[in-house]
């Protein structure tokens, strides 16, 4: 019977060396290694002379040259094994065809007009005329993205146009469940509520504007405009000024000039809204309080009390208001308001993992 030799790749077969491929020597220095660890050599009975074979310990191997090239099958499991998406991204997308590539865009394009189309009748487009003006398409791609919508639920087709459909309803009620904001700060807002009998809101901020999450309408029979899901810019508004606390003047400047520009369309009589130096004087003031107000600068006879809400890292994240109308909110009504508004603000604070600094003074229930 023929010894073994650990230089062959076969012991059993003839010696030879085996032929160079497409992955060069390097990729078979790499399976002699890893044959000899699970096929150790065999030994001789060195007793019997019988010539049984048995098979030895595993013995030390020398250690592999290092790889000049890495074969193209090994390379692609190291690109697995790494946590860097972007190589493996790149991996993919080498192997993509042109075709696969410009399925991907139409179906990204199509998406995307998908959106604006839900964004155009939010804002107001009805017909298809005014929804093809707004996305820049033909009347029958319209009228095809359309119809995939209303037959989805995401629209819903009326007399005259189109309007939002159910499954945005869904999908909205599902997002606010999921935002632990609201759930940690709704017994608050409820205890606003109940105890000044107006209007609660609470906001994020989006870019330029707040976002209203929750509102809770006030017991007094009056109506506003503020709805969940509607935006306003922040500098003219008592919640997104609250938001704005934490930065500069220049900051402010900005916000101030963006929200003029916002509501330049809007008829205010009489119209309250300050000059650009009087808002950063209020700014600074307010900065110096902890808290904002609303002093008729975005909708005519309505004034809001408002804080911020913090997170973990201090932050501001969120802001809290308490809004009427001018015969329920005057000024000295407004100011022992403050304390109120700010009481909740910072228990919703500390419900994030928020903590005043050393010597903030805590305001007892």
């Amino acid at each position: 019977m023929r010894s073994y030799n650990p230089k062959h790749i076969d012991s059993f077969g003839p010696t030879h060396r085996a032929a160079p491929d497409a992955y060069g020597d390097t990729f078979h220095e790499v399976r002699r290694a890893l044959y000899s660890v699970h096929r150790p050599p065999p030994r001789r009975d060195a007793g019997r002379g019988s010539g049984i074979v048995r098979t030895a310990s595993p013995v030390p191997l020398k250690k592999p040259a290092p790889m000049t090239k890495m074969p193209d099958t090994l390379a692609l499991d190291a690109r697995r094994a790494t946590p860097d998406d972007a190589s493996l991204t790149d991996s993919i997308g080498a192997t993509s065809t042109p075709l696969d590539l410009a399925a991907q865009q139409a179906g990204t394009q199509t998406l995307l007009r998908g959106l604006a189309i839900l964004e155009a009748i939010a804002n107001g487009a009805r017909d298809m005329r005014a929804i093809g003006a707004a996305l820049g398409t033909t009347r029958s791609t319209t009228h095809r993205l359309v119809s995939s919508l209303v037959q989805a639920r995401y629209l819903r087709q009326v007399q005259g146009g189109y309007l939002l459909g159910p499954k945005l309803i869904e999908l909205g009620t599902i997002a606010l469940e999921q935002m632990p904001l609201t759930a940690v700060a709704r017994p608050h807002l409820e205890a606003l509520a109940e105890a000044t009998l107006d209007t609660i809101h609470l906001g994020v901020r989006d870019g330029d504007d707040v976002l209203y999450i929750d509102k809770i309408p006030g017991t007094r029979g009056l109506e506003m405009r503020s709805r969940v899901g509607h935006r306003m810019p922040l500098a003219s508004t008592g919640i997104g000024k609250a938001m704005m606390l934490d930065t500069d003047p220049d900051t402010w400047r900005s916000l101030f000039e963006a929200a003029r520009r916002a509501l330049a369309g809007v008829n205010f009589k009489p119209d309250n809204r300050p000059e650009t130096s009087a808002f950063l004087q209020r700014m600074a003031h307010y900065a110096a309080g902890g808290y904002t107000f609303d002093l008729e600068e975005n909708e005519a006879s309505i004034r809001c009390v408002a804080a911020p809400i913090r997170d973990a890292s201090g932050a501001i994240v969120a802001a809290v208001s308490v809004a009427s109308t001018i015969p329920y909110m005057p000024h000295d009504r407004m100011d022992e308001l403050i304390p109120l508004v700010q009481r909740e603000a910072r228990a919703i604070s500390a419900e994030l993992g928020w903590s005043p600094p050393q010597g903030t003074r805590r305001i007892k229930r």
